[in-house]
């Protein structure tokens, strides 16, 4: 029970400090996978998607963030859930 709640003081601590706890930040499959803490937007989900994976063509998996013309990126994204980014072309 002790190692249960010190994974999950770890994963508490490390994502509350850290703006961006990767999973994996190397492109695999053309996909980059990860986790942001409370209060990252949209805006800031897709300019490091589109560094990662090295173009402005992606998606993301679960549509947790779209482009809106005018607007930008947008959507709701949750702390501490996985992202998954892919490559379109």
């Amino acid at each position: 029970m002790t190692g249960l709640f010190t994974s999950l003081f770890v994963f508490i601590f490390t994502t509350v400090n850290s703006k961006l706890h990767t999973c994996d930040n190397t492109p695999a499959n053309n996909c980059v996978t990860f986790s942001v803490t409370q209060g990252t937007g949209c805006a800031w989900m897709c300019n490091y998607c589109a560094n990662q994976l090295g173009t402005n063509n992606y998606y993301f998996v679960d549509n947790v963030c779209t482009y809106q013309q005018g607007t930008g990126c947008v959507g709701n994204p949750y702390a501490g859930v996985s992202y998954t980014c892919c490559s379109s072309s």
